[in-house]
């Protein structure tokens, strides 16, 4: 189900009209005193981005100083048009140098108009890559004086751009060094339990590329995901060799993405744009391999002491390592001295945030780290409930190191002229929700 605004407004934070556009006329001129009456002069502002007042949904965005709002006056897709605010924002930003404000769209009212007419068409989204809307709407805009230099490029013809079938890479593109860097960089979300058992787990995934590769290249990734080693097992008429296989969840790719090759083949093929994009993202349920474990023992001695001791361990490879590992250990309130210890790395009270902030600068796999505290609370009277614990947290980068345990098979590259290329794979997990009940 498409938008199908019937208009979009920009407003500042007094609720004056920056600019307007309206696509259709089944909405009156009134819709902007509506939002701001029924809206805007309520405390309710904020608490939901989609309010419906009368026959109309308004569906708005803050974004700095300045409220994108969309009108509909019939059922339309709700993500689809935040995706659009979010996409339109992105594109007046490559134009502006970076900025998006009140001032910024003052100093832009006639670009922003062109682009409205060029990314909107009788209240359906288009095209709003800034790749290609830059070739033929050249205006350069106002841009902040902290914003870097635009890149001068040649400008191809804007048509086939558009039109034609591979809209979002450039022609005649020419490197001295072909080159595709692919990174893997998963989160993983996990709650665990105070004696080690996992009791919510999953890892979020992207796979990000950057692409400097001349003429039209065809490129197919192989990933040890289950569905595309069968498939490819079905078409050899081979069994699989024995390894480990990834059940992927939630995949979304990519435009370039062929998606029908995708449905007959398994395969990710795809003509890549130029620079940096991201190609998939995924979600992981099962099989997930944690990168720390973490146990807590804290004991309240009366009502004035504390001990909390608290042990990591790394369970991934002894050849890797974790960069920047953080632990959050809580602490009462009313904490009115610490004296802590620690086997690797430093620890200290951090009074504004209630907690032991225990940092490693780097943490070896295969090793183990404790800290032992001795916590003294201020002792008072009209205090008598329990304290309630809040989970530990963690924050860390492990990198060569997947918890999905998702690998690259092969990177294929083809192009008719037949250049060689080079290929970089990198692996990197961090932390996501990394939380421990204590």
């Amino acid at each position: 189900m498409p938008v199908s605004a019937s208009a979009i407004y920009f407003l500042n934070l007094r609720g004056d009209v920056l600019i307007n556009r309206l696509y259709r006329d089944d909405v009156g001129g009134n819709m902007v005193d509506a939002f701001r009456l029924h809206i805007m002069q309520t405390k309710e502002l904020g608490t939901c981005p989609v309010r419906q007042i009368g026959g109309c949904s308004f569906f708005y965005m803050r974004v700095s100083n300045v409220y994108i709002v969309i009108v509909v006056s019939s059922n339309a897709n709700v993500a689809c048009a935040f995706k659009f605010v979010v996409e339109a924002v992105n594109l007046f930003k490559s134009y502006f140098g970076g900025a998006f404000d009140e001032d910024a769209i003052r100093n832009n009212f006639v670009l922003i108009y062109e682009l409205l007419d060029e990314i909107m068409d009788f209240g359906y989204p288009q095209n709003l890559s800034p790749e290609i809307l830059k070739l033929y709407i050249t205006q350069e805009g106002v841009r902040s004086p902290f914003s870097s230099k635009p890149t001068d490029k040649p400008v191809p013809n804007a048509t086939l751009q558009v039109t034609g079938a591979v809209g979002w890479r450039r022609e005649g593109l020419v490197y001295k060094k072909n080159e595709v860097f692919l990174d893997i960089v998963e989160s993983v979300n996990i709650l665990m339990s105070s004696k080690g058992s996992v009791l919510r787990c999953d890892v979020t995934g992207k796979v990000l590329m950057k692409c400097f590769l001349s003429g039209m290249p065809d490129l197919k990734l192989g990933l040890n995901d289950k569905i595309g080693l069968e498939k490819e097992a079905e078409i050899k008429s081979r069994p699989t060799k024995n390894g480990k296989t990834i059940e992927l969840d939630d995949v979304t790719f990519h435009q370039c993405v062929n998606l029908t090759r995708f449905n007959s083949e398994k395969t990710v093929s795809f003509v890549p744009p130029d620079g940096e994009f991201e190609l998939m993202k995924y979600r992981i349920t099962e099989g997930v391999n944690l990168p720390f474990r973490v146990l807590p023992t804290i004991k309240e001695l009366g009502r004035t002491r504390m001990e909390v001791n608290v042990k990591v361990k790394s369970v991934f490879g002894a050849k890797m390592f974790a960069l920047g590992v953080v632990i959050k250990v809580p602490v009462p309130k009313q904490t009115a001295k610490t004296s802590v210890q620690v086997t690797s790395g430093r620890a200290k009270y951090n009074a504004s945030m209630d907690c032991l902030m225990w940092k490693i600068r780097k943490f070896p796999g295969q090793t183990e780290a404790t800290l032992s505290a001795e916590v003294e609370l201020i002792s008072t009277i009209a205090e008598k409930k329990s304290w309630t614990r809040p989970p530990i947290q963690m924050e860390f980068q492990v990198p060569m190191f997947t918890s999905s345990g998702l690998r690259v098979r092969f990177l294929k590259v083809w192009e008719k002229s037949g250049y060689n290329t080079v290929e970089w794979v990198r692996y990197i997990t961090k932390a996501g929700s990394y939380e421990i009940r204590c």
